[in-house]
């Protein structure tokens, strides 16, 4: 069984950047594994009092979908690249061997995504070299997403996914996520202002390469690949 991981820095990031394709993922029967670095949500005022809460209401959305979601334990702004940071990022991304994976874009108006692209970055390639772990394969595809407008800077994808046929079921999980988060039940009548600006931004990824959804990527290699 093949593994699709893909890596956040909030408890969101997946949720919203590429929920599409770790449903496609899923339904080819690969292993589906997000990443969120963030962990500790006690400074994060919309969860003040639920922060503990946050890991768990992840995990459990994500499982009902046939997705594991796992969780470091670094805080917001509380958090950098350093070695010790990689070393961490590092023990994670070997443990779950990844075959494809999936990251941030690197420039970002948030600080927690630029360190997160930079701490998978350099754990995904050079995991191996950081733990001397000689066994250590790298993903034979890595591909970075964008976390959508007001957030992600110059990004201009390369590669597109057709997510048509995972389209509600992303919503649906994005909007139970969100419907979490506000304290309120979840309504597939009203959609949440994630839902809008994702459908939003998928519509628009889909126009650009002639589908009604898509999510968009970035290689750092070109290739003609197959994603899944």
């Amino acid at each position: 069984m093949k593994t699709l991981l893909a890596i956040g820095a909030h408890w969101d990031d997946c949720v919203f950047g590429v929920p599409g394709i770790l449903l496609h993922g899923v339904r080819k029967h690969y292993r589906v594994v997000t990443l969120h670095l963030i962990g500790d949500y006690s400074n994060w005022a919309p969860a003040k009092g639920r922060e503990r809460e946050v890991p768990e209401i992840t995990k459990r959305l994500a499982a009902d979908r046939g997705i594991e979601a796992r969780f470091l334990n670094f805080a917001s702004h509380r958090y950098d690249a350093r070695l010790e940071n990689q070393q961490i990022v590092a023990k994670a991304v070997a443990d779950i061997k990844p075959d494809i994976a999936l990251a941030l874009w690197k420039e970002d108006n948030h600080n927690d995504h630029m360190v997160a692209s930079e701490l998978s970055r350099i754990a995904l390639r050079h995991a191996g070299r950081i733990l001397g772990d000689d066994s250590y394969r790298p993903p034979r595809q890595i591909y970075f997403y964008d976390n959508g407008p007001r957030h992600t800077i110059g990004f201009e994808p390369n590669t597109f996914v057709d997510v048509s046929d995972t389209w509600d079921e992303a919503q649906t999980w994005l909007g139970r996520q969100m419907a979490w988060l506000r304290k309120k039940d979840y309504d597939p009548k009203t959609q949440d202002g994630s839902q809008r600006t994702k459908e939003t931004l998928a519509r628009y990824r889909g126009a650009t390469c002639g589908c009604r959804y898509a999510e968009a990527l970035w290689s750092p290699v070109a290739r003609v690949a197959e994603i899944l």
